[in-house]
């Protein structure tokens, strides 16, 4: 055979349709390569005189740790808690059911596995999450944390109170409000008492209703559309009632620590005037160290007083113009109207605006 007939016939090959015979496989093409295998590795520690592997301690398979001893819950807890920060919301929900878990079911006595400035740190941001699942079981870990512990870190809840009571979407403001309704309950004084926490969640409710601060021309009327779709239901309601506990934890009346006992009688009737203040800035409704142009909604407003006196002057006209819109709807609107009337009048019954 010639070489050009042999060529002939390996090409003729490439086109020729294999038979295939029963219990035979199809035969594998030239270029195929076997991926069939795992990689394995072994860690152990060799000793000193022999130089081989005394012990085996861990086998990795396919990046995997099979270890002898189970992680403890410790370790278990600290990583669900780097897990909140996961790209899929799947794996957030998870780990925050975990969290959850962990927390209701520990011990009466026993410490939280990790404290609550850094589990707030890692939670509270979820508020602006995209799941619906995620903030529903987010606020589920919140009310879990003991309300004691709340207090003090109060401050990480008001940096983003502002940004979800504003934000765009309805869903993500109502979760906001429920984690609004959860501080005032665990920490109403320090909420109300901290840095920006009266003016700034304050402004940020009436924004949310879509109540202008100012009315400088024209008639005023009522914005429906901060809500949406859900403006003239349930959510304006449900902010409505969340601005009326608002409003009871930081204008009610309550017994303060200095208050002049009743017991005491002639001459130390006048005994508590003369005594010093037990509030750290008792003379700041003065002004006489604020900075010039300085930023009232940053500022710290710890006295009951230093609330009305802010309220009346940037807040009252705009909120009660806003509440007899809204009460002219009727409903449950109007009735949740009507409970934040009743706050601002109990709030501000004993109220001087002389002073």
């Amino acid at each position: 055979m010639g070489s050009s007939a042999k060529k002939r016939k390996d090409k003729k090959k490439d086109f020729q349709k294999p038979k295939l015979k029963v219990g035979k496989a199809r035969p594998k093409p030239t270029n195929f390569t076997d991926t069939s295998f795992r990689s394995k590795g072994i860690f152990g520690s060799p000793t000193r005189d022999e130089g081989v592997t005394d012990q085996i301690s861990a086998i990795v398979l396919n990046q995997q740790s099979l270890a002898t001893t189970a992680p403890s819950t410790q370790t278990q807890f600290s990583h669900h808690v780097s897990l909140l920060s996961s790209r899929t919301d799947s794996q957030r929900r998870e780990s925050l059911s975990y969290l959850t878990t962990a927390i209701t079911t520990r011990p009466t006595h026993a410490p939280l596995q990790q404290p609550v400035s850094v589990l707030l740190q890692k939670l509270v941001p979820l508020t602006l999450d995209p799941s619906n699942g995620v903030r529903t079981q987010m606020l589920k870990l919140l009310r879990a944390l003991p309300p004691s512990d709340v207090g003090d870190h109060i401050n990480k809840v008001l940096l983003w109170l502002p940004v979800g009571l504003t934000h765009l979407a309805a869903d993500i403001r109502s979760s906001t409000l429920d984690m609004l309704v959860w501080a005032l309950e665990c920490a109403g004084d320090a909420l109300v008492s901290s840095a920006g926490g009266w003016v700034k969640t304050l402004k940020s409710l009436v924004v949310m209703h879509g109540w202008p601060m100012e009315s400088r021309m024209g008639p005023w009327s009522s914005s429906k559309t901060a809500f949406g779709r859900l403006g003239e239901g349930k959510a304006m309601a449900k902010g409505l009632a969340t601005m009326a506990s608002f409003l009871r934890a930081g204008l009610a009346e309550r017994m303060e620590e200095d208050v002049q006992p009743t017991g005491w009688g002639w001459p130390l009737t006048n005994t508590g005037q003369h005594m010093i203040s037990r509030r750290s800035n008792c003379f700041a409704y003065l002004d006489l160290f604020k900075a010039p142009g300085g930023d009232d909604e940053s500022q710290i407003y710890e006295d009951r007083e230093d609330r009305q006196r802010v309220f009346a002057r940037k807040f009252q006209k705009p909120i009660e113009r806003g509440l007899e819109a809204a009460k002219q709807e009727g409903g449950e609107i109007g009735r949740a109207a009507a409970s934040v009337q009743k706050a601002i009048n109990e709030g501000m019954r004993d109220f001087d605006g002389s002073t």
